[in-house]
C-alpha cells in the first residue's frame, strides 16, 4: 500500500470531515450545503490557481505547466498527435484487438470511458464563458491548445498501461499513482521516495477531484438546465436540487457498483449517442447559418491576433482559449490514464495512439461546434456571467430552432450522467490506492461519491466551480512532474512500436473483434 496505518487514517480523517461539516444547522437545505463547503473550496481555489499577471490578465501557473508539457511533448516525439492519427483509428476500429492480452475492456471503450469523462458539460458552458470573456478569437488559440493536448494524452495513457497493476482474476489498477511511484523507482533509486510522494498527492487530488468536477459541477449544471426548461423559477423542481441529485444518485448508482466493465459498457453506448445528438444539433445550426460560416472564421482569425475591447488583449485572447482548451479535455492532468489503464493490450504505446483521439474529439470538435454556434447565431456578450455558461449555449441554439433548448438538455443530461461514470472510476482507483484493495474500501468510496452527487446538485455554482477546477488540476502539478522523468521510457516504446509496425511484425486480428 502507498501509504502507512497513520497515513490512511490521516488522509481518511479530511475526507470523512466533509461528511461531519454542520450541513444540518439551517432551515433551507441548499443553503446549509453550500455554507459547508464553501471556506474550503475557496482556500483550495486560491492555492491552485495562483497566478501572475501578463498584459495586464492574472494567467494562473497551473495553466502555463499545462500548456508549456504538451508543446514540449510534441516536439520531444516529433509531432506523435499528427504521425499516429491514423493508427489510432485502425486501433479503436478493433484491427488489433487481441482478446487474449491482460485486460479488462477494449480499445474502444477504453477510449469511450475516458471520452465520458471530458466530453461533457465544460464543452457547453465552458465554451460559452471562453468566446464572451474573449471573444470569437479565443477559439483559435482553444484548437491549437486542444492539438497540442493530444501529445500530453499520448505519453500519460503509455505510462498507465506500462506500469499497471494485473492481478490474477484479471482484473487491472493503473494511472498515474503507479507510474509515478513504480516508474521513477525503475529509473533510480534516488527518485523512489519522490516518486510515492508524487503519487501519494496525486491519488488524494484525484479523490478530490471525482468529488469535485466528477460529480458535483456535473449535477449542479445539468439540474440547473433541467430547471431551466421546465420553467425556470416557476419549476416545480426549483429549489428542489437534493431530490434531483438523490435520483441522479440512484442511477449511476446502479451502474457503478458494477465496476469498470458496467462503466464501460454503458459508456460505449452512451458516449456515441450523445456525441452524435450535440454534434447533430450544432452543425445543424450552423447549417442553418451556412452563409454566416465564412465571417465566423474571419472573426476568429481575427479575433485570435487582433482582440480590440477584450480585457488584456491578444494575451487575454489566448488565455481564454487555452483555459477552456485545458480544463475541457483535462491533458496532462492524468485522469484519463486510470481509464486507458484498464484497456487489452500487450503494447502500452497502442493505447497512447487511442487517447490521441480524446482532446481532438473533446476539444477540436465538440468545443469547436460549440464556439460557432455562438458566433455565428450573434449571442455571444461579453457580459455573460460565468455561472450562466449554459444557458447562454442554450440560448443560442434557441435562436434558430426554438425546441433545441430540450435537445440540448437531453445532451447536458447524458454528458452529465456519463461523466460521473467516469470519475467514478478514476477515484475508486486512487482511493484503493491510498487505502488498499478491498470490498470495504470499495464501497466506502461509491457510496461517498453518490452522496456528494447529491451535496453538488444542492449547491450554487460559484463553489462547485472552485472546487472542482482546483482539486481536478491539483492532479497536474505531480503528474507532469513525474512524467519529466519517465520520457525515455516513453521514446522507447514508441521506437520499437513503430519498427515492429513499420517491418509487419504486428498481428492483426481484423475488424471481427467485438468492440464491445
Amino acid at each position: 500500500m502507498a501509504l502507512n496505518s497513520a497515513g490512511r487514517k490521516a488522509v481518511l480523517a479530511v475526507f470523512l470531515s466533509f461528511f461531519a461539516s454542520p450541513v444540518m444547522a439551517r432551515d433551507d437545505i441548499d443553503s446549509r450545503i453550500n455554507e459547508a463547503v464553501q471556506p474550503f473550496a475557496d482556500t483550495i481555489s486560491g492555492l491552485v490557481f495562483a497566478s501572475f499577471p501578463v498584459a495586464g490578465v492574472q494567467i494562473p501557473f497551473v495553466l502555463v505547466w499545462l500548456v508549456f508539457a504538451a508543446t514540449l511533448f510534441t516536439f520531444y516525439f516529433r509531432f506523435i498527435n499528427f504521425r499516429a492519427f491514423r493508427h489510432g483509428f485502425q486501433l479503436v476500429r478493433g484491427d488489433y484487438n487481441d482478446p487474449t492480452a491482460a485486460g479488462e475492456v477494449t480499445h474502444f471503450q477504453a477510449l469511450t470511458t475516458a471520452l465520458s469523462g471530458t466530453v461533457g458539460l465544460g464543452n457547453i458552458a465552458g465554451v460559452a464563458v471562453a468566446v464572451s470573456l474573449g471573444g470569437p478569437g479565443a477559439t483559435f488559440w482553444m484548437i491549437l491548445a486542444g492539438l497540442l493536448g493530444m501529445s500530453s494524452k499520448f505519453v500519460e495513457c503509455t505510462l498507465g498501461v506500462k506500469y499497471r497493476n494485473e492481478y490474477t482474476d484479471g482484473t487491472v489498477s493503473g494511472g498515474p499513482m503507479y507510474y509515478l511511484s513504480k516508474g521513477l523507482a525503475e529509473r533510480s533509486d534516488k527518485l523512489k521516495t519522490l516518486g510515492r510522494v508524487l503519487a501519494v498527492l496525486f491519488a488524494i487530488f484525484c479523490v478530490g477531484g471525482s468529488v469535485g468536477g466528477g460529480n458535483m459541477f456535473q449535477a449542479n449544471q445539468s439540474f440547473m438546465q433541467l430547471v431551466a426548461v421546465t420553467g425556470g423559477e416557476a419549476s416545480w423542481l426549483a429549489g428542489k436540487g437534493w431530490l434531483y441529485g438523490i435520483i441522479v444518485a440512484v442511477l449511476v448508482g446502479l451502474v457503478v457498483l458494477g465496476g469498470i466493465q458496467s462503466i464501460a459498457r454503458v459508456t460505449s453506448k452512451v458516449v456515441p449517442f450523445m456525441a452524435v445528438i450535440y454534434v447533430t444539433a450544432g452543425l445543424a445550426i450552423i447549417l442553418i447559418n451556412f452563409s454566416e460560416i465564412p465571417a465566423a472564421f474571419a472573426a476568429i482569425f481575427h479575433g485570435a491576433f487582433s482582440a480590440e475591447g477584450i480585457a488584456g488583449g491578444v494575451v487575454g485572447v489566448l488565455f481564454q482559449g487555452f483555459k477552456r482548451a485545458a480544463f475541457s479535455n483535462e491533458a496532462g492532468v492524468g485522469s484519463a490514464a486510470i481509464a486507458h489503464s484498464a484497456v487489452k493490450t500487450s503494447r502500452p504505446v497502442t493505447e497512447g495512439f487511442v487517447a490521441l483521439y480524446e482532446p481532438f474529439v473533446d476539444t477540436v470538435v465538440v468545443c469547436t461546434i460549440t464556439a460557432l454556434v455562438i458566433i455565428i447565431t450573434g449571442t455571444w456578450n461579453p457580459s455573460v456571467d460565468p455561472g450562466q455558461g449554459v444557458a447562454l449555449t442554450s440560448a443560442a441554439f434557441e435562436s434558430a430552432i426554438p425546441w433545441f433548448p430540450w435537445v440540448l438538455t437531453l445532451a447536458v443530461l447524458l454528458f452529465a450522467f456519463s461523466t460521473m461514470l467516469s470519475w467514478s472510476y478514476y477515484g475508486l482507483k486512487a482511493w484503493t490506492y491510498l487505502f488498499g484493495e478491498s470490498l470495504i474500501t470499495d464501497l466506502v468510496f461509491k457510496f461517498m461519491f453518490l452522496f456528494f452527487i447529491v451535496v453538488g446538485s444542492s449547491m450554487q455554482l460559484g463553489s462547485v466551480i472552485d472546487f472542482s477546477d482546483a482539486m481536478i488540476f491539483a492532479m497536474a502539478f505531480p503528474n507532469i512532474l513525474g512524467i519529466y522523468f519517465l520520457l525515455p521510457v516513453v521514446k522507447k516504446e514508441l521506437d520499437e512500436y513503430w519498427s515492429d509496425y513499420r517491418h509487419g511484425r504486428l498481428k492483426r486480428f481484423g475488424k471481427a473483434v467485438n468492440r464491445g
